[in-house]
């Protein structure tokens, strides 16, 4: 007998057998029928030369030589059945959409997220808009930002803070007039609301700059086109590595906020739900 025509097909039955130790019991749990199960153990009896069960009346007992082999066979399966799984196992991709204004604090917690947990795989997609429709676009999950919702779990509150590079940080109060004010919107609302009730160290924003989303306001500021108004979140890491100083303490929030929105049915699928987990526990 050589390796090759080693009854493999019949390992199954013998330790499914050697745990009930009853073949009906084995039988059942296979899906084959007591004779089945018996021709398989024989087979398998057959090509080792000795016994693995004596026979009983009330059910079945392993030989010693059954006894001694089934830790090493039960251990060489298990170990086939996890190279099997491991090899047709395919990563968890969780779609997720994403406004492009967040990813300054996102971006570094997927880093996070693919060093923790590498079989997760994360399908980013960036847009303008702040919101998500579910039932006709193709996600799992999305960050939205705007007024509190009734859906989704808050990350982190939007508060507006003035930041600027270190080269452009004013010695005094009187050049704060030479600096051009980069806007995240149009309309200039986040400035107005952050000035509101407070004597700015300038009589008017002179020069100015309009940029679609806070994100790109941002990086302007940092390439010293001037001085933005931010939420202090996204601008952290940008403000503990100097790439960014913040002037003035005071912040202002919006009463908006960026939160984690699921689709709904899918909250509790395994890989979009330890997706949630982990981003969530990041803070």
């Amino acid at each position: 007998m050589t390796r090759r025509n080693f009854p493999l097909n019949t390992l199954d039955a013998f330790l499914v057998t050697a745990r009930h130790l009853n073949l009906t019991r084995a039988a059942k749990e296979l899906c084959l029928t007591q004779g089945a199960v018996s021709r398989k153990i024989a087979a398998l009896e057959q090509w080792l030369g000795f016994a693995l069960f004596e026979r009983h009346a009330r059910g079945l007992r392993l030989t010693p030589q059954g006894s001694a082999l089934l830790p090493e066979l039960q251990s060489a399966f298990n170990n086939l059945l996890d190279v099997a799984d491991r090899a047709c196992h395919k990563p968890d991709i969780i779609r997720l959409k994403a406004p492009t204004c967040a990813m300054r604090w996102l971006v570094p917690k997927l880093i996070q997220l693919e060093q923790r947990m590498p079989e997760l795989q994360v399908a980013l997609t960036t847009t303008v808009e702040h919101g998500v429709n579910f039932k006709s676009e193709p996600f799992g999950a999305a960050i939205v930002f705007g007024q509190p919702a009734k859906t989704g779990t808050l990350l982190f509150e939007e508060a507006l803070t003035p930041v600027v590079s270190q080269s452009l940080l004013p010695n005094e109060d009187s050049g704060w007039e030479r600096l051009t004010f980069l806007h995240p919107t149009r309309d200039r609302t986040d400035w107005s609301l952050w000035q509101t009730g407070f004597s700015a160290p300038w009589q008017a924003m002179s020069k100015n700059q309009h940029f679609d989303t806070m994100d790109l306001a941002i990086s302007a500021a940092i390439q010293g086109f001037g001085i933005a108004i931010a939420d202090e979140t996204l601008v952290a890491e940008d403000i503990r590595t100097g790439r960014l100083v913040r002037p003035f303490e005071r912040s202002v929030k919006t009463g908006a906020g960026y939160r984690l929105a699921i689709k709904p049915g899918s909250e509790h699928a395994a890989g979009l739900e330890a997706f949630c987990h982990a981003l969530l526990s990041q803070g």
